[in-house]
């Protein structure tokens, strides 16, 4: 058994994490709570249930035999996607949930919150557990980033643009001069190895052979963005995978999300509010077409994410998630765990795109370069970009 002195970094760690998740709450009104514009968005309130419901389902009802299921219905509520668990509520109808209240959730977080630490006290609270402790723990800070760019893409599509914080600091710019970092013909080492914590996609340390490559130390811009628009980069369709000018086509697409044309001016919902385009600041918001169209026209690619990986040392990364031309697929010897929790990589292993770095929505601690995040070809309400490759 561990001691209670040994698990309290633990507890301390759990209380954090959970803290934050209701910090980045605060500044919304009641009404924000329960908002779904689209499938892809959960209300925040789901957000705050389906997290709390982790650690109840996973760690509460299987290893503390006191434990009492704060309500035997939040568990078909606040299911997202494992269907060892049973039943669940349909994705597109997490915005029809009037019920539990905003009040409710944050009772049934209090409540799981006081038994995780009565279990992280007690006898019951074991080592073997702690990995799981820390999966739930990376999953809440997952959840966090996407609370961020969930709540971005309601206040972005009220009429009233109304500003997450008017106070929030802009970002800073990166200043060293852009250049193209050139990569020898040779074999590297992908994958996470060693000590800490890493997502099951991302073991099973291997050897990849890569081409000589070269790859931008800087990300684009809007300002090089926009020259790609006023160049009829969203009219020719020789730069679009055909997908991608399927998509355009269909959704009449013309600029990046958030983007508005204001009175001859481009502007853009920022989380500050709406605010004129710098052209100066790093591209967000932008899916993998997009990403692959103007990479086409600037006569280069994306790079793959075991050059990413590789490269990743020699220049900054960390504000925008940095598309890859890579299909989102297991590494050498990947193995899915048993139970519900093989649910949670393992199944999303097609038609999805790799995505490498973090951004600057991720919470302090969560990113890793070896970290593979993974979206459909067509999302974008994440906070993505473009690095270059050729």
């Amino acid at each position: 058994m561990e001691t209670i002195t040994k698990l309290k970094p633990i507890l301390r760690k759990f209380m954090d994490v959970r803290s934050r998740s209701e910090e980045i709450c605060q500044p919304l009104e009641i009404e924000d709570y329960v908002v779904q514009p689209i499938v892809d968005v959960s209300p925040p309130k789901w957000h705050l249930g389906h997290t709390t419901w982790f650690f109840e389902t996973f760690i509460l009802v299987p290893n503390f035999p006191s434990y009492e299921v704060f309500d035997p219905q939040y568990n078909f509520v606040f299911n997202s996607y494992y269907e060892t668990i049973g039943a669940r509520v349909i994705r597109t109808d997490r915005g029809n949930l009037s019920r539990p209240s905003v009040s409710d959730v944050y009772r049934y977080r209090k409540y799981v919150d006081g038994k995780m630490a009565e279990f992280l006290n007690s006898h019951h609270m074991t080592h073997s557990i702690i990995p799981l402790i820390e999966l739930g723990l990376n999953h809440e800070q997952q959840h966090q980033e996407l609370l961020m760019t969930d709540i971005k893409y309601i206040l972005g599509h009220n009429p009233l643009f109304p500003a997450y914080k008017k106070d929030r600091k802009k970002e800073t710019k990166t200043s060293d001069e852009k250049r193209m970092l050139h990569f020898s013909e040779g074999i590297y080492e992908i994958g996470f190895e060693g000590p800490g914590f890493c997502f099951d996609n991302e073991m099973g340390k291997h050897k990849v052979y890569l081409n000589d490559f070269a790859i931008s130390n800087h990300l684009v811009t809007n300002g090089e963005y926009l020259e790609f628009m006023e160049a009829g980069g969203y009219s020719d369709f020789r730069y679009w995978h055909a997908d991608g000018w399927n998509w355009v086509k269909e959704n009449s697409i013309k600029s990046p999300l958030y983007w508005h044309k204001i009175d001859g001016k481009w502007m853009h919902y920022t989380l500050g509010g709406l605010q004129e385009v710098d052209a100066d600041e790093e591209l967000c918001h932008i899916n993998f077409y997009e990403a692959s169209a103007y990479a086409a026209w600037k006569g280069m690619r994306l790079p793959t994410e075991h050059e990413w990986e590789a490269a990743s040392s020699c220049f900054s990364w960390g504000k925008r998630w940095e598309w890859t031309n890579s299909s989102y697929l297991p590494y050498p010897g990947f193995k899915k765990e048993p139970g519900a929790v093989g649910e949670y990589n393992g199944k999303f292993m097609v038609n999805q795109m790799v995505l490498r770095g973090a951004s600057v929505a991720t919470p302090l601690g969560h990113s890793r370069f070896t970290y593979r995040n993974f979206f459909q070809p067509e999302l974008k309400w994440q906070f993505t970009g473009i690095r270059l490759a050729k």
